[in-house]
């Protein structure tokens, strides 16, 4: 990853996708088709306009190499023309990043890259607060449930919600097999593999609380008994934040103002007339 500085003053951190083969490679050929890099292009910009936290596309360039992929994982394998997309994100730090380093035993590390991240990236935080990782998980957790909310507010499903695609910082990042709602499906899944449907759009809130969950068991080799307790008590706190968020907005796509206890009613009762149309 290389860095990038805006006119702003902010930094932004470089990434190729489709470049080929790195040391962090795993089995792929690190290639990625035309079609795929278009559609991350596109989308990542759009999500942009639209308001949602995201990585962005700087350029698409079209390689010379073909790329062999199995499209519909049918087993029809064809040569596709490749591309290269140069990617920007604030920081392509992921749940992930952590979670490798905690299973590992790796806890130094651990520490090191979690203050190197707190430092860059969330500011609000102290380095000499000895609650700061406790403060960094709060931070995650509200974060987390306010870009799903806004993920469902446009009925946008990811399509691969694992630890490692899930950002630290709370943006979108890695779009793969995602794909919009044409009309409100809660099970609408837009990726061909997902056979188990694991990642419907109706299940990214519970799919977000399972990484948060993963992000919690990376943390606590570095906290103390009284921080893991309140550590928990915050994850508890996930579903009401994630609950608030999606009434907010859909409360604002409806035009209704003001607080009534029929709000959540009506917009349950607006989805399932949408379902059943």
């Amino acid at each position: 990853t290389d860095f990038y500085f805006c006119r702003h003053g902010e930094r932004w951190e470089l990434q190729l996708k489709g470049s080929g083969k790195t040391p962090y490679s795993r089995n792929g050929d690190g290639r990625a088709v035309l079609r795929s890099s278009v559609r991350e292009f596109l989308c990542s910009e759009a999500m942009h306009y639209l308001g949602i936290p995201t990585s962005r596309a700087a350029s698409l360039v079209v390689s010379d190499d073909d790329v062999w992929r199995d499209q519909f994982y049918n087993g029809n394998i064809k040569k596709e023309r490749g591309a290269i997309v140069l990617r920007l994100a604030k920081s392509w730090f992921r749940i992930g990043s952590l979670e490798i380093l905690a299973h590992s035993g790796e806890l130094d590390l651990l520490r090191r890259l979690l203050d190197f991240i707190i430092q860059e990236h969330f500011p609000s935080i102290a380095m000499n607060d000895s609650n700061r990782y406790l403060e960094f998980f709060s931070t995650v957790v509200s974060e987390t449930a306010n870009l799903i909310s806004l993920w469902m507010s446009v009925g946008f499903a990811h399509g691969v919600c694992n630890t490692d695609n899930f950002s630290l910082l709370s943006i979108t990042i890695d779009y793969g097999p995602f794909g919009f709602m044409d009309s409100y499906d809660p099970n609408f899944v837009p990726n061909t593999s997902d056979d188990e449907r694991r990642y419907k759009i109706g299940n990214q809130a519970n799919v977000g609380l399972f990484n948060l969950s993963k992000l919690l068991q990376a943390l606590k080799p570095l906290l103390d008994p009284r921080q893991k307790q309140l550590a928990s008590q915050i994850l508890e706190g996930y579903g009401e934040h994630y609950y608030s968020r999606f009434t907010e907005l859909f409360k604002t796509k409806l035009g209704l103002l003001g607080e009534n206890e029929n709000d959540s009613y009506l917009i349950a009762f607006l989805l399932k007339v949408s379902l059943l149309c």
